[in-house]
């Protein structure tokens, strides 16, 4: 059977993103089992934004609700929008109320769902 890339890892568990909800970078990392490497999960947010993926990384911010991926959506308030049209406040580029909306791959999936993970 073939090794999944770490890459594609955090995409399959950041497809399953809910509508309307966000997770972090780090929560990713933690569900994966590599605790410590939600900067590696941001470069694989940002390397999704290229045409051959389809993956909600508008979904995926900082621990606090952040926006701190938005400079890699074309360096417009993409990110923001997209976040917007799902029903969640964004101000001053963080999440109003980010508690609400977090959805935590560790609790939301089961052990083994991504590509043998865990």
């Amino acid at each position: 059977m073939e090794e999944i890339s770490f890459f594609e890892k955090v995409y399959e568990v950041v497809k399953q993103i809910p509508f309307g909800r966000v997770t972090s970078y780090g929560a990713v990392a933690n569900y994966l089992g590599t605790k410590g490497s939600a900067r590696m999960v941001g470069w694989a947010m940002n390397k999704s934004l290229s045409a051959e993926y389809n993956i909600p990384a508008h979904r995926v911010v900082n621990r606090a609700g952040v926006l701190t991926g938005k400079h890699h959506f074309g360096g417009t308030d993409l990110m923001k929008q997209l976040l917007e049209d799902e029903g969640i406040k964004i101000v001053d580029d963080t999440i109003v109320g980010f508690e609400q909306y977090f959805w935590d791959p560790g609790v939301e999936l089961t052990v083994g769902t991504v590509g043998g993970s865990r």
